[in-house]
């Protein structure tokens, strides 16, 4: 990728420093009243801890020696069982742990924090460039619509908790500008790159990781590439071969949840239930966006803008055509995971964690649409403006003592986000008054989509030209 002019880059670096700044002002927030970190993000920092100090990923020492009360001061579920050669590993892939060690031998969790928050630094500015160089927008629209939601929940909360959502975030940032540029050998490498790292940082990133290998493979196919879609294939079946032998070896099973002791008794295919409910599961397709409390639209209302962007471009014509199934596709993918494979919409955790991955796209198809009109970049800053607040408001809540980011940030006594909640299901709560909110937001999204797909048919007053490369 061609780094961009020094009027863009001046626009890349403001969103990316605000960004970064943003999720490192909320990284000492407590995730709960007697800790720092919460479920996994202890996991992982023990792994970052013993590959700094030990080179290795074997736990059992840091564990033995309650490594983790530095950032952890509950008891600690351990998660992992002992291997047969006496071995602790934790049940996860360890690229995060990997790219955290180095921040965690400086500064301890909070170095590892501040890591992240880099990372959300990294991930605004690309999501700019991508946005004006592979989506056509202006650097004002881009700036704005990028920091719209960089700025806010999700995004910013998972630059301040140890996950490893926003560096597979970055990584499929960078496969969608790669896909959407000129697959030139270094990009293709680029590419290939991007996808060999979404697995090992999570396994549950399956689904996207094929669709991005199938979206480069078949673009190659199509302009008559077959050698290279053949080097391709080839080159991430070796990487395939490689994780697994790493994992059974390491994990001692195909996958990272082969060490865990809450799936021994069921299998590694416990980490999806072991009895899964998934007409049940399906209200997520809805819920991932408009929950009362884990919603994306709970905590940032522009993502509700996401449903008429997409709609616009799944109907995109001409050049747009060259982003749409690289936005799509990727974000289908990871919204079916987070509804049907995921264990649960709601955890131990701050809301959207399922679905940061694939963000990305939904944020540059705002952009996209953003550009077509002066209403809607308003509209995207005035709802943006409310996402903006909330965020502002519960940080200051949780780092002076008011409330946590993982146990109680519903509780927050922010009138914005109290009033509008009423207006959202409570999935957790069920009941009538539950089912027919979602049959209403059912409706208003369908009248959104609408709305953006007969849009995409019109001559719009800010159309800006795709680029050609």
């Amino acid at each position: 990728m061609r780094w961009p002019d020094h009027p863009l880059r001046r626009w890349c670096g403001a969103v990316g420093v605000a960004a970064a700044l943003a999720a490192g002002a909320g990284a000492p927030a407590p995730a709960t009243y007697s800790a720092r970190t919460t479920a996994d993000e202890p996991q992982y920092l023990l792994s970052a801890l013993s590959l700094a100090e030990d080179g290795d990923l074997d736990i059992a020492d840091e564990l033995a020696d309650r490594r983790w009360r530095a950032f952890h001061a509950a008891g600690l579920p351990e998660q992992t069982r002992q291997l047969p050669d006496g071995r602790r590993v934790s049940p996860h892939d360890p690229l995060l742990a990997l790219l955290l060690a180095p921040g965690v031998a400086a500064a301890g969790w909070l170095g590892a924090k501040l890591t992240l928050a880099l990372v959300g630094g990294a991930l605004a500015a690309l999501l700019t460039w991508t946005s004006v160089v592979r989506c056509g927008t202006t650097p004002r629209v881009a700036a704005s619509c990028v920091g719209v939601f960089a700025l806010a929940a999700p995004l910013v909360a998972y630059g301040g908790q140890v996950y490893p959502e926003l560096p597979a975030a970055l990584a499929v940032t960078a496969a969608i500008a790669l896909l959407t540029g000129p697959l030139r050998r270094t990009a293709l490498l680029g590419l290939a790159a991007a996808v060999v790292a979404l697995p090992w940082l999570g396994l549950k990133y399956a689904a996207v990781t094929a669709v991005l290998a199938l979206l480069g493979a078949g673009r190659l196919v199509r302009t008559g590439r077959m050698g290279a879609a053949a080097g391709l294939a080839c080159g991430l079946a070796a990487a395939g071969v490689v994780f697994v032998a790493v994992h059974q070896s390491v994990w001692t099973g195909w996958t990272a949840y082969a060490s865990a002791d809450h799936f021994a008794a069921g299998g590694e295919l416990g980490v999806v239930g072991f009895a899964p409910d998934y007409l049940g599961r399906s209200t997520r397709l809805l819920g991932l966006l408009v929950d009362r409390g884990f919603g994306l639209a709970a905590w940032q209302p522009a993502w509700l803008l996401a449903v008429p962007a997409l709609a616009a471009v799944a109907r995109a014509s001409g050049d747009a055509n060259r982003v749409r199934w690289v936005l799509l596709g990727p974000l289908l993918a990871g919204w079916l995971t987070a509804t049907f494979a995921a264990l649960t919409m709601h955890g131990w955790w701050f809301p959207g964690r399922q679905v940061v991955v694939v963000l990305p796209a939904a944020v540059l198809a705002v952009a996209m649409w953003a550009q077509g009109s002066r209403s809607r970049l308003r509209a995207v800053l005035g709802l943006g403006a409310a996402g903006l607040a909330s965020w502002a408001w519960l940080a200051v809540e949780a780092l002076t003592g008011r409330r946590t980011l993982v146990v109680d940030f519903a509780a927050t006594a922010n009138p914005l986000y109290r009033a509008w909640s009423l207006l959202l299901p409570d999935y957790l709560e069920g009941g009538p008054r539950t089912w027919l909110l979602h049959a209403a937001w059912l409706v208003t999204l369908a009248a959104l989509a609408r709305l953006g797909w007969r849009g995409a048919a019109q001559p719009t007053e800010n159309s800006a030209t795709m680029p050609s490369s």
